[in-house]
């Protein structure tokens, strides 16, 4: 890979104020650490989006799309290759009573353009932090509601460098998983189906949700959020406090006192305090119960040397 010559070419789709080299991931993610990436790339149309998949694509070029951050544990030696931000592409608009949101934008910002606009249905997601695209490749859901419930249809770009239209059956939405990440989609725009309703009622749900979510989750610290997805029959924060787990953890990471299924950096923890501190609970709730803990939290990225 010829950092200049790649460099130039990312340069010339998106501009030169677009791209940046070395960039520190620990700016870019919910749980505060993280090494550089070697690219960081903000496309500002749908068609530089397409451009800089061709170029990785005829380059080789190792590529990652990044979120709202959440839900990812970039590891301390950093990315190698390119990472693409959607963060220029994040407008929300209302047609009747469709809403229509660019991936980059978030989610919970969504839920609220709908409030504004007195429309029903995405209540759930005022507290996801993730953004749109990242919530369409999870089927993000919360509270009783997720995205397949409410999805239209998406605009997406493909693995060849093509912008596509995908039908919510197209979608193939089950719990948090989509044709969108099994097929390594970039979600450039989710449309809405939703409903009239009462500013009122649609503002007190949001505010009991919020209410639920701030009093449960340990949202003063960084963290991935949800680590670890739901073992059939059980819940995962209840098997891990159980355990004896809440209040342990390697280095400045420490399996949150006030909900168990979260891992807080505490205190400057880094990616490798993370990831061992998941390793201590996964083992210790196997040894405990003999259940396995599935991550739900992506972990990307190199070890340090």
């Amino acid at each position: 890979m010829n950092i200049k010559d790649i460099y130039e070419k990312l340069t010339l789709i998106s501009g030169s104020h677009s791209v940046y080299k070395n960039e520190p991931m620990s700016e870019h993610t919910l749980t505060k650490f993280g090494g550089k990436a070697d690219f960081f790339v903000l496309p500002n149309t749908y068609e530089q989006v397409a451009e800089i998949v061709r170029l990785k694509k005829e380059e080789m070029i190792p590529f990652m799309l990044l979120g709202n951050g959440s839900n990812m544990i970039v590891r301390d030696g950093g990315i190698r290759g390119l990472v693409m931000h959607m963060e220029h592409l994040s407008s929300i608009s209302v047609i009747g009573n469709q809403l229509v949101a660019q991936g980059g934008a978030n989610i919970k910002d969504a839920s609220q353009v709908a409030l504004q606009h007195h429309l029903t249905g995405l209540e759930f997601a005022c507290g996801i932090p993730g953004s749109v695209g990242g919530a369409m490749v999870m089927n993000a859901g919360a509270y009783g509601g997720e995205v397949k419930d409410v999805i239209d249809h998406v605009k997406v770009v493909d693995e060849q460098g093509d912008i596509l239209k995908l039908t919510k059956e197209e979608l193939q939405l089950s719990y948090r998983s989509s044709i969108i990440g099994k097929r390594n989609m970039i979600v450039l725009e989710a449309v809405f189906n939703l409903a009239p309703g009462s500013e009122a009622e649609i503002k007190d749900k949001m505010d009991d949700l919020t209410f639920q979510r701030e009093s449960k989750q340990p949202l003063e610290f960084p963290s991935v959020g949800s680590v670890f997805k739901r073992p059939p029959g059980y819940f995962a924060g209840k098997l891990i406090q159980d355990s004896g787990l809440q209040g342990k953890g390697v280095g400045g990471a420490e399996v949150s006192t006030k909900h168990a299924g979260f891992i807080v950096n505490k205190n400057g923890a880094t990616a490798t305090d993370y990831i061992n501190t998941i390793e201590m609970v996964r083992k210790t709730v196997k040894e405990t119960f003999g259940i396995e803990l599935e991550l739900e939290a992506k972990i990307v990225g190199e070890d340090l040397d």
